[in-house]
């Protein structure tokens, strides 16, 4: 078996965290699951205990430990312990370096530390009912006052959505000549004018509060601007590699639970007279799907060196984010086939495994998204033929 890389230090924490979800997390889900969000407690203890943000700094409340290395142990293990719509790491990972890369000390200072300590929660807020994946069909805008922008518009989807106490928005600032034109605002909870919508209800990741974000006439203190004003897009843009490796790592391990749940089932059920184990189809689909993982695993542990070396591209995010989230929706509908009529019931973990795996090969840009950022690479005139490239 192809041996990982991980320290002693990473192995140990891998520990830890792995007997954290089982006391304070795992057994929650279900009460989580059926109330449509997640007890804002979790993040407290999670922060208490240090498995909330391992990055920032010290003078934040961190540990100053950037490898990322930690946080795809954190995405392993969650996804592993059928806890993934806990959605942690969009808090921890995803939302949280905006601050630090584009925000500044004042920000930083104001506002981190209590999100490493879990005391208060982040979303980020980009798509609306008619710019997912396009963004430069946001609606959403903001007008500069004297002492203020003004911001108008609302957005839907939003993952820790009701939860959230800091939500970064982006709207547009000059829509009548740039649509590109954004800007970044750090909206906090109690700031007059905004307000949240429904907790959605969806397919699955059922724990996952989604709401809609309605903005109107919000005033946000200048204090309040995430970087500079105009450059929301390419802001949004250069954290978009590391969403989709975040996504990425998480939608790997979950495959690996469908594949592990399903190995486990074969065993065991008889049809025949023999272990479903013991037919020839079963033992192909398997072991097709072994492979398929595997090869999968060393490409994304890979792009997780690439990124933490700097050489990570946005074309790598989107290879990665293309065959992990496909893999994971294949693997979980394999494995309900293969449990039968089992699969179909709520009570075995492979039928929340299909229905949480659908929204991978959508959010953080859908799989035809991926395709056509690859085929943009691969088609150019630019292209490195295969046997001139360094790997």
């Amino acid at each position: 078996m192809l041996q990982r890389e991980f320290t002693d230090e990473q192995t140990m924490f891998r520990d830890a965290f792995r007997k954290f979800l089982a006391a304070e997390i795992v057994p929650h889900m279900e009460r989580w699951r059926e109330a449509g969000i997640v007890d804002r407690e979790a993040f407290r203890k999670a922060g208490e205990q240090g498995f909330l943000m391992v990055w920032p700094d010290q003078k934040y409340g961190g540990t100053g430990d950037s490898d990322f290395r930690f946080e795809q142990i954190i995405i392993e293990e969650t996804a592993y312990a059928r806890a993934g719509d806990w959605f942690n790491s969009l808090h921890s990972r995803l939302v949280g370096p905006y601050l630090t890369r584009f925000g500044n000390e004042e920000q930083c200072m104001r506002i981190l530390p209590k999100c490493v300590s879990g005391e208060h929660i982040l979303a980020i807020a980009m798509t609306e009912p008619d710019a997912g994946s396009d963004l430069a069909g946001m609606r959403a805008t903001a007008v500069e006052n004297d002492n203020c922008w003004v911001l108008n518009g609302s957005k839907v989807f939003i993952s820790n959505g009701i939860n959230a106490d800091v939500v970064i928005v982006a709207a547009k600032t000059d829509p009548e000549n740039n649509p590109h034109h954004m800007t970044l605002f750090l909206v906090e909870r109690g700031m007059e004018g905004f307000e949240r919508g429904r907790n959605l209800k969806k397919m699955g990741m059922k724990a996952q509060d989604t709401a809609e974000l309605f903005f109107r006439d919000v005033n946000i203190p200048k204090s309040n601007v995430l970087g500079e004003p105009g450059q929301g897009f390419i802001y949004l843009m250069k954290g978009l590699a590391e969403e989709r490796l975040l996504g990425t790592v998480g939608y790997l391990a979950s495959a690996q639970l469908s594949w592990d749940l399903t190995a486990d089932y074969v065993r065991q059920r008889t049809a025949f007279g023999k272990p479903l184990a013991a037919f020839q189809n079963t033992q192909f689909k398997l072991a097709e799907m072994r492979t398929r993982l595997d090869i999968t695993q060393v490409y994304v542990d890979q792009c997780v060196k690439s990124f933490a070396a700097g050489a990570f591209t946005a074309v790598d995010a989107a290879k990665a984010k293309l065959a992990a989230s496909e893999l994971q929706e294949e693997m979980a509908a394999l494995g309900v086939q293969l449990h039968g009529g089992a699969g179909y019931m709520d009570e075995y973990p492979i039928s929340r495994q299909y229905t949480d795996a659908k929204v991978s090969t959508i959010y953080a840009g859908s799989s035809e998204i991926m395709k056509i950022i690859i085929s943009r690479d691969c088609l150019s005139s630019d292209y490195t033929p295969f046997n001139t490239r360094n790997f």
